[in-house]
Order: C-alpha cells, then structure tokens, then sequence
C-alpha cells in the first residue's frame, strides 16, 4: 500500500529545528570537551568482563581528538541545519551523536539517545531538497530546477509515529509505576533536585489537588497518544497539551529544558497545521 505524500516543509522543518536542539543541549557539554571525552576527565572504567550495562568499552581519546570531536560535531550540525552538503553533514552528525552516546554513559540522557536515531531519519530521507543551501545553489545553476511540494508519506510518517510511541510508551511506565495508585507523584516531582524557581512558586501557589489533575491528564494524554493524535478532530489539542506541557516541563525541572525543546521541535513539525509551517517558511525564504 502506497502512503499518502507529506508536505515537503514537515520534513525540512525536522532538519532546521532538531539539530539546532540537539546541539543547545550538547552545549553544556562541548565547553568542557576535554574533561568530558578524554583522559583529562573521569571516564568509567573496562569492566574487562562481560556485563550488560558496558556491552563494549570505548577508551578515552585525547584532549585534541576530543574538542576535534566535538568541533565535527557543532560543523557537521549547523550544517544540516542550513541544508548545506545535506548528506554529508546528516551522515557526520549521526556519527559524533552516536559516539558521544557510547563513550559517556553514565551522562547520556534521553536527548543523547535520540538524537542519532532522528539524525540517520533525516539522512535517508530526501531532506534538503528545499529550504536549504543546496536547494539555492541547485536553483541558482538551472533556475528552472523544480522545487518539490511533497515526500513520499513514509519519511514524515516515521517521526509522527516515533512521537506518538515514544509517548505511549512513557504512559505506560508511568501507568505500571505509581502514577495510578498514587495521588501525589508529581507533587513530588517538583521538590527534586531539579526543582527552579518557577517550581517551587507554582508547588506553594497552586493547591495540592491541581498536581494531581495534572498527573492524570498527563497520564491520559501520554497512554492514548496515538489515539490523540491519530484522529484528526483531536489533533489539534493534543498539539496545544503538548506543547504547553513541555514548556511547564522546561521552566520547572531545570536542565530538562532540552528535552522539552527537542520534543517541542517535534511536535511542532510533525503535528502543526500544514499551513502554518508553509506560511513561516515562505516568509523568510524563496527556496
């Protein structure tokens, strides 16, 4: 069965915004390159045996290869990102992400582990093929280039099926733990150690029952993702919950903002009206 093309300004939407988010959550990181990735910093030890949390054992690269990793890295994203040598800058990009990942455990976070996955999506896809440098030198050479309105539907399908399971799939943890038996889970959330100064007004303004019927719409809207924003009728507010979720997410559990942002992107590009995405794109571009 043959899938329904996709508007091409998702899929180049997904190309602009995730590297971008990804590298504002790597940057933290990259400051301290040769503390993070090399022998001038903790690395975890060869466990020399075999053991399912260290499957294989990267040893630590020096303090050059290091920030020259990392230098990769931020080139190879600002590339993808302008559309510029497209292919080759997904393929490099994917290739640090992924390495970065493995060589440091014990800081890799959500952010880290999807970040290569979305990154090789974006490399087998027809991405950059508007909106983008490429595009622009391809149109300067043969002005009468055709520039494409659609994809074909698996490529964009992907990333909205990615988001949809990823959130079933978090529901669900959350529904076999203590989200259900519990009232107060989320309340408790908000006296961690990533509690901000927007928590901990919110956790002594707002009343204790609010939280709870913020843990169950969460719930709700996390456990039945697919089914939100599968329907159409429902798409739409499922897009503004999200959203509006994450933000809360980002201003009230600290460094978690670049989670929030990276789903944010995500959702934004793969859920927003087609129309919005068009009339933002071609306001700030001919190409």
């Amino acid at each position: 069965m043959r899938l329904r093309p996709q508007p091409i300004v998702r899929l180049e939407a997904l190309r602009i915004l995730l590297p971008l988010a990804i590298l504002a959550f790597m940057s933290h990181r990259i400051a301290y390159a040769d503390h993070w990735l090399s022998t001038a910093g903790f690395v975890v030890p060869d466990l020399a045996t075999a053991d399912w949390r260290q499957p294989f054992y990267l040893a630590p690269v020096s303090p050059w290869v290091a920030w020259t990793i990392c230098g990769l890295m931020i080139a190879s994203g600002l590339s993808l990102a302008a559309g510029f040598q497209t292919r080759w800058a997904a393929g490099l990009f994917a290739a640090c992400l992924f390495y970065v990942a493995v060589a440091d455990r014990l800081a890799a976070f959500t952010v880290s582990k999807l970040g290569p996955i979305l990154v090789v999506a974006l490399l087998v896809s027809p991405a950059g093929a508007r909106f983008s440098v490429d595009a622009w030198r391809r149109r300067r050479t043969n002005p009468n280039t055709p520039l494409p309105d659609r994809v074909e539907g698996g490529y964009v399908l992907f990333f909205q099926l990615l988001l949809a399971v990823f959130y079933f799939s978090s529901g669900a943890c959350k529904a076999r733990g203590d989200w259900l038996s519990h009232s107060t889970v989320l309340w408790t959330h908000l006296h961690d150690s990533y509690q901000t100064p927007v928590s901990h007004l919110l956790a002594n303004w707002l009343p204790t029952w609010s939280w709870t019927v913020l843990q169950w719409t969460t719930l709700a809207f996390e456990f039945f993702a697919p089914l939100w924003f599968g329907w159409r009728r429902t798409r739409m507010a499922a897009l503004t919950y999200g959203v509006a979720m994450h933000a809360m997410i980002g201003v009230m559990f600290g460094p978690v903002i670049w989670f929030s942002l990276l789903m944010t992107c995500l959702l934004i590009a793969c859920y927003a009206p087609e129309r919005w995405l068009w009339s933002a794109f071609t306001r700030v571009s001919r190409v």
